[in-house]
């Protein structure tokens, strides 16, 4: 395959998941109170769509953490790895970009009705559709998470997504044409459970792609956790980590002969 049709898939892909599940948590504060399962469901339902629609063109990672262990795996060349995360991060910011375009309008309304002023601290409430935070702003009443629970939910999340993506791509394993539904279904299976702690955000690029729209959009510093390295540790490093600790796994699992 192209080289160039790779990257178009990555961005396509990214921007396909990050619209439509940054779009459901939108959904959830703007106009209609959706549960937790639904927009876990919502979630799976746009991952899934993103992988159907690119896989023939690129890897479809549509995922930093996914693509770092693919290539600890020798599954694709190292030099492909800084245009992977550009065109992941590009799919993610044009999505945010798109959704803040949309509802604008109406999130100004909202604002002015819950007397947020977008930048101040607490307009973090209405920041949530971008990027994460830690507790969900939605638990933040009953759940206390400190910064290390939060790096531990995120990269058991996504270990555990990344570990299912290894086991399930395998030749030997025969559910091709229903790999994209099965890993869309674990991403929602996972939000369902980290989602009240962190927001589970599982993947580098949908969360720092939405975060630099929310940030240049007007929400400044709110855009960020109150604990500022947060961002990069719970939602960049962790993932990654999680992702790479997946890939061993999986090698001790099944690769590994003594």
């Amino acid at each position: 395959m192209s080289y160039w049709k790779e990257l178009l898939g990555e961005l396509i892909g990214t921007f396909i998941l990050v619209f439509i599940g940054c779009g459901s948590v939108a959904v959830a504060v703007l106009y209609y109170p959706l549960s937790l399962w639904q927009i876990a469901l919502i979630w799976s339902i746009g991952v899934a769509l993103a992988i159907f629609a690119t896989r023939q063109y690129s890897a479809a990672h549509l995922n930093p953490a996914v693509t770092f262990a693919m290539l600890l795996a020798k599954k694709d060349s190292w030099r492909k790895l800084p245009s992977y995360l550009i065109v992941q991060l590009g799919g993610a910011v044009l999505a945010s970009l798109l959704l803040l375009a949309l509802i604008n309008s109406d999130l100004q309304r909202f604002e002015l009705e819950n007397s947020i002023l977008r930048g101040n601290p607490v307009s973090y409430k209405s920041a949530v559709m971008f990027g994460e935070f830690f507790p969900n702003t939605g638990f933040e009443n009953s759940l206390n998470v400190s910064h290390i629970q939060a790096c531990i939910y995120e990269g058991l999340g996504t270990m555990t997504l990344v570990l299912v993506i290894f086991i399930i791509t395998r030749k030997d394993f025969g559910i091709n044409n229903l790999v994209p539904l099965i890993i869309g279904l674990t991403v929602g299976a996972i939000i369902m459970v980290v989602a009240p702690y962190t927001q589970a955000g599982l993947n580098p690029a949908r969360d720092f792609g939405p975060r630099l729209v929310a940030y240049f959009g007007g929400w400044e510093k709110a855009a960020f956790p109150k604990i500022s390295s947060g961002f990069f540790t719970v939602y960049i490093l962790s993932p990654m980590i999680g992702g790479a600790v997946a890939r061993f796994i999986f090698y001790f699992l099944f690769e590994y002969k003594k």
